[in-house]
């Protein structure tokens, strides 16, 4: 385990990129499918950060972890967990699925595997 910079600045630089994204864009493709497609990549940089396990390795958790998530929200985790009307809750989470999602964060996990490489 060791402290990357160069990973850890991408992360917060993605952070805030999400961030505006949430606030700021009201469209029907960047917003749903550019933020789930960013959000893999954030991801993968910020454990990067942290983490100096092999790229193939942390692709893999962060895709697993992505699509885990978005079959909870096929269950209605946020409903489960009394969480509907806490709006970060809402954004953070989701609140549902959709196989377009699925495919943003394989396509966001394969660019940024192959940009790492």
């Amino acid at each position: 385990m060791q402290f990357n910079q160069r990973y850890f600045l991408f992360a917060v630089l993605l952070f805030i990129i999400e961030v505006l994204i949430a606030l700021y864009v009201k469209d029907s493709i960047i917003r749903p499918y550019g933020g789930d497609f960013l959000v893999v990549i954030l991801l993968y940089y910020l454990v990067r950060t942290f983490w100096n396990g092999s790229a193939f390795q942390v692709a893999l958790g962060v895709l697993f972890f992505a699509y885990t998530v978005e079959i909870l929200q096929y269950f209605r985790i946020v409903d489960l967990l009394g969480l509907r009307g806490n709006r970060l809750a809402e954004i953070v989470i989701g609140t549902g699925f959709s196989w377009w999602d699925m495919v943003a964060y394989t396509l966001g996990v394969i660019v940024v595997y192959f940009i790492d490489k």
